[in-house]
């Protein structure tokens, strides 16, 4: 009995400590990064940091532990003796026949699913085949797969902090629902980090790492097979593990209680990734009520019906301009646009030469927050007018069609209504929300060869996206009908690569500015193409930002992480003025059909600037952290239940700088949860 205890003991120590070591090399490596370098930490967040942060990392690799111990518990030659070797193989056997003859489960999915099924339950059958019928090879499997095994987990180890490296440098935190997104949509994303970084270099200098890693830990491991052919030890070591595993359950849950700090990047790197990823998994939807401070449905209705005069909910009628010609109206979304970038908010790179200009001569918006961090966020408050819900943004889940959208509503008056993506629009759900919602989608798909002049793993350039809107938009006018066109720029997005020549920054350089750069360029030669077509001078546009570059701050919902551009722009229509009022990005399509005189009978929270009775407000969130800014305070909603305000206190160097607040406002609390 001692020898199995001493070497899974021994293993166990090797892949914890491993673990451990790499979770604070990790630790020290995000500190010194460029968003967090200049933050500084107390004591006990220090503490907490390296102590509680290594508790979490064990806590995890204990967990992680299950499938290696299993391995190890499967190695005996009692399924080998008959009857049960007979039994597992016909079972094996079974189980191909099943995969390869009939309509299994894994042809609901793709061809690739079935493949994979049939290659390893093939290879599982065949190995126990040849192990059953000759035992000589049973110690050399047993010894393969254990080296298998312990270099994946290695290799894992490595890997996972690597990619929280680059994670956390792209989004200033831990894994969360972003990295969740990643899995399903592996085309669009594997793509853009092998075009974003070295990915052979690295994957080489890992996997050296890796091997180097596991010959100095396991080499002397590799006969482990030989002392766990008796049965003793499971009945001991087994259930000793399932009690350790509860215990690291328990002790994850208990400590998140010690992230909660208003330090969010002393909670970030607290924190163990893996967990936080899992976390992230879990919370794709959150009910409302059971997670955050409510209300009863009469307050509720009672705020809605008093804030919007309407006669329920937010339903109200909207009148119409009499006098004004029926407009075209074109909504353009530019990818990751901080209003950071621009000189109008006091950048001196000159990145935005064609935004700044704009803001000049049409309607511009100087305090415009965003919603979220993530372009269904963005397109979601476009679209539906709608506060943030926590969770997965509407667009992005289920039964999301035949839904109230401002596409939707202009169909209704006659408009031609077209959603214009330079990728594919399967990506983000984007086809079934815009398709089921009266929109006629124009993507990669619809492009010939000859419409493409570059490309990368998210679509087009924004140029060819443009110059497809406005020949497809050429057609659409000779049909008579006005139009609604809703463009969705894709270039200002890593990896940051543009057709050669068009900025100054070098299209090889893969740098966030030349992203800016060339995404203000292409939105320039479009309004110069298009003002030389017929349909331009009847024609509003409305041009906004879906979200910031970035969301990382050190408070949950940094407020100038979500301060976007958004301006108006009709030359002989809209008159050239700045609006300082505070503007919630829900509110600019409303402001748009007002400008353009539609009347309707509105079913959205967002107003127009120039309804009677507008208040200045704005909803700021993350997929958990639901926000609500009204006068100088931010009101923070969050799970289980949780409230915070913090008061904007403007600096030279930060205009949307939070100050924390010992006592709650309780109106303002009341308008938040109302509202959401």
């Amino acid at each position: 009995m001692r020898l199995p205890f001493q070497k899974l003991s021994a293993i166990y120590a090797r892949v914890a400590a491993l673990a451990l070591v790499v979770g604070f090399v990790l630790r020290i490596v995000l500190l010194f990064n460029e968003q967090t370098v200049d933050i500084d930490f107390s004591f006990g967040e220090w503490v907490k940091i390296y102590l509680l942060g290594a508790v979490n990392d064990l806590m995890v690799v204990t967990l992680g532990g299950i499938p290696l111990l299993l391995f190890l518990a499967s190695i005996t030659e009692q399924k080998y003796r008959r009857p049960w070797g007979w039994l597992l193989l016909g079972v094996l056997v079974a189980a191909l026949c099943y995969v390869l003859f009939f309509n299994s489960i894994f042809h609901q999915y793709s061809g690739a699913a079935r493949r994979i099924a049939t290659a390893v339950i093939a290879y599982w059958c065949a190995s126990f085949a040849l192990r059953l019928f000759l035992p000589r090879v049973r110690p050399y499997w047993s010894r393969g797969w254990f080296t298998v095994l312990t270099m994946i987990y290695v290799g894992a180890i490595l890997f996972n902090g690597v990619s929280e490296y680059f994670f956390w440098n792209e989004f200033g935190v831990r894994y969360n629902f972003i990295a969740v997104d990643y899995l399903v949509y592996t085309h669009e994303v594997v793509g853009n980090i092998m075009e974003s970084y070295p990915i052979l270099p690295i994957a080489g200098a890992l996997i050296a790492i890796t091997l180097t890693v596991w010959w100095l830990l396991f080499r002397g491991l590799g006969r482990i097979d030989e002392s766990l052919q008796a049965a003793p030890w499971r009945r001991i070591v087994l259930p000793l593990y399932g009690v350790m595993c509860l215990a690291a359950v328990g002790i994850i849950s208990f400590n998140l209680r010690f992230q909660q700090s208003p330090n969010v990047y002393a909670n970030e790197l607290q924190a163990n990734g893996l967990q936080r990823f899992y976390d992230a998994f879990l919370k794709n939807e959150l009910a409302y009520r059971d997670f955050y401070p409510t209300c009863t449905e009469a307050e509720a209705e009672a705020f809605l019906r008093a804030t919007y005069q309407s006669e329920e909910g937010v339903r109200r009628t909207l009148q119409p301009n009499v006098d004004a010609p029926r407009r075209n109206l074109v909504l353009i979304t530019l990818e990751s646009m901080s209003a950071e970038y621009m000189a109008r908010f006091g950048n001196t790179e000159s990145l935005t030469p064609n935004l700044d200009s704009l803001y000049q001569i049409g309607l511009g918006f100087d305090r415009v927050y965003a919603t979220g961090n993530r372009t269904v966020r963005g397109l979601e408050a476009l679209t539906l007018s709608l506060p943030p819900c926590p969770g997965q943004s509407i667009i992005k889940r289920k039964d999301n069609t035949s839904c109230l959208t401002v596409g939707e509503l202009l169909a209704e008056q006659g408009y031609t209504t077209c959603y214009f993506y330079g990728g594919n629009a399967y990506f983000d759900n984007m086809e079934s929300f815009f398709g089921g919602n009266g929109y006629r989608i124009v993507d990669q798909r619809q492009y010939s060869p000859e419409e493409i002049t570059f490309r990368n793993i998210w679509g087009v350039c924004d140029e060819d996206s443009y110059r497809k809107a406005i020949r497809t938009i050429n057609t659409l006018s000779e049909e008579g009908a006005p139009f609604f066109a809703h463009i969705m720029s894709v270039s200002n997005h890593r990896p940051f690569t543009y057709p050669a020549g068009k900025i100054s920054i070098p299209h090889d350089i893969k740098s966030r500015k030349g992203g800016v750069m060339y995404s203000d360029y292409a939105l320039g030669e479009f309004f110069r193409a298009a003002a030389n077509e017929p349909w331009f001078e009847n024609t509003i546009f409305l041009v906004a930002a879906d979200h910031c570059a970035s969301s990382a701050g050190s408070t949950e919902i940094p407020l100038e992480k979500y301060h976007i551009p958004a301006l108006i722009y009709a030359p002989g229509i809209v008159a050239p003025q700045i609006e300082e009022r505070m503007v919630s990005q829900i509110d600019l399509m409303p402001t748009l059909l007002d400008v353009a005189g539609i009347g309707y009978e509105s079913p959205f929270y967002g107003r127009s600037i120039f309804e009677e009775g507008y208040t200045e407000r704005a909803f700021v969130a993350t997929y958990q952290d639901l926000g609500y800014v009204e006068g100088d305070r931010l009101t923070i909603l969050s799970p289980v239940r949780r409230v915070k305000q913090l008061r904007i206190v403007p600096t030279e160097e930060n205009p949307h700088a939070l100050a924390p607040i010992a006592e709650v406002d309780s109106v303002l609390l009341q308008h938040a949860v109302a509202y959401y």
